[in-house]
């Protein structure tokens, strides 16, 4: 029987046999294990469960191990990684390493070593504290940083994910608005449904309404199947409706019935259908604006305005950029296979001084530049761009 108080491990390995074989050993030496043959299931394990121990094949059918890896360490920093690869090149093992590996294992593994590997990473969770703990040191989803606007953030994400009320995200661009509706439908209980997004203001002119609601089989010229809109295709899970005021007034009549119906009529069909979803909409726009503009229907507004979370600006919270930049840095090193592991204090300074307008994305942008531009394995002052060495002035660039 596993031990009750050993932390959960998630395996990952691409070759059936070989996860096979790796299974019966982790539960012989009383590992609670779950197991996964690609990157996608992984990291759908890994968000679900809360895992402290990870075992990871690096040469996966549909993803890079080693990205893999960095996004795993920067969703729970806490987390004991032990790679596994039939690569025996030591950059392979040097790249791992740095990027936050606990240990490397070279195929055919021995099972001794094994043991020794996940032995070292279950003292390391013991000793730094499991990685599923549930209080203020734990975000939630993808987010980083401990701030306390952020921890205000993660609360409201956990209240908002314990109830199916319509949630309004509101925030500048590149603040993580998506990401917090995620992380919302991720601990919710429709987090095995669907989670359908629909962009309002990417909605073509032409095709609006079968975007949104869908047509009848037969409807469109030539089309013998019905079209499927975000709405029945959100059935049973979540619907984000980013950039809610950009949705054309007409239409937003339309989707206020279906609110208050709680169903569709596609068109050129007669019988209407049920539909059941949760819904979570963003706007870039204060909606106290877009009201007054007219681009958003006030009734609308306050039949999807039930609960809310505001996504801070970047600069609004400073102490948490050097966190960002050092999970970001391994990030991107891993998944462009650099040598980067450290920032140096003029550069950690540069980028805790400025003021960032594109928030979180921008951070992004820079620093993985700064990856594919540069060589090397501390991230300096003269990496950045000149906006950002600046100490001081007109930080207008945004993230592109």
């Amino acid at each position: 029987m596993p031990d009750p108080n050993a932390p959960k491990l998630l395996l990952i390995e691409g070759t059936p046999s070989l996860r096979s074989i790796y299974e019966a050993h982790l539960r012989a030496e009383g590992w609670e294990t779950l197991a996964a043959a690609t990157a996608s299931e992984g990291l759908a394990l890994f968000r679900q469960s809360g895992v402290g121990v990870v075992l990871l094949d690096l040469m996966l059918p549909d993803r890079d191990g080693l990205d893999l890896m960095a996004e795993f360490l920067a969703l729970r920093p806490a987390t004991a990684v032990v790679v596994i690869t039939a690569d025996r090149s030591t950059d392979r093992a040097v790249l791992a390493m740095r990027a936050g590996a606990r240990d490397f294992l070279v195929k055919p593994v021995n099972e001794t070593r094994l043991s020794s590997a996940l032995e070292n990473a279950r003292r390391h969770i013991a000793l730094d504290g499991p990685a599923d703990c549930t209080g203020r040191d734990t975000p939630p989803g993808a987010f980083l940083g401990q701030s306390e606007m952020m921890q205000d953030v993660y609360a409201r994400i956990r209240k908002a994910a314990q109830s199916d009320a319509p949630t309004f995200i509101t925030g500048e661009s590149g603040t993580g608005k998506e990401l917090c509706a995620r992380a919302i439908h991720d601990l919710s209980n429709r987090r095995s449904g669907p989670f359908i997004t629909l962009d309002c203001a990417a909605l073509p002119a032409d095709q609006i309404e079968a975007e949104v609601f869908g047509l009848g089989r037969g409807v469109a010229p030539g089309a013998s199947a019905t079209k499927l809109g975000a709405v029945p295709a959100a059935d049973g899970g979540t619907l984000l409706l980013d950039n809610l005021s950009e949705m054309p007034i007409a239409l937003q009549g339309k989707f206020l019935r279906f609110i208050e119906d709680e169903s569709i009529r596609l068109a050129g069909e007669t019988t209407p259908r049920d539909i059941d979803l949760r819904l979570i909409c963003t706007s870039g726009t204060p909606p106290a604006k877009a009201i007054e503009d007219g681009t958003l229907r006030e009734d609308l507004f306050y039949r999807l305005h039930v609960l809310s979370i505001r996504m801070p600006a970047l600069r609004e919270r400073p102490t948490d950029i050097a966190q960002l930049s050092r999970h970001l840095l391994a990030r991107f090193a891993a998944t462009e296979k650099r040598a980067f592991d450290q920032i140096d204090a003029r550069a950690l300074s540069a980028l805790e001084r400025f003021d960032w307008p594109g928030n979180v994305r921008q951070l992004m942008n820079v620093l993985r530049s700064a990856v594919l531009l540069h060589d090397g394995t501390e991230l300096t002052l003269e990496m950045l761009p000149p906006e950002v060495r600046r100490p001081s002035g007109d930080h207008t660039t945004p993230a592109s």
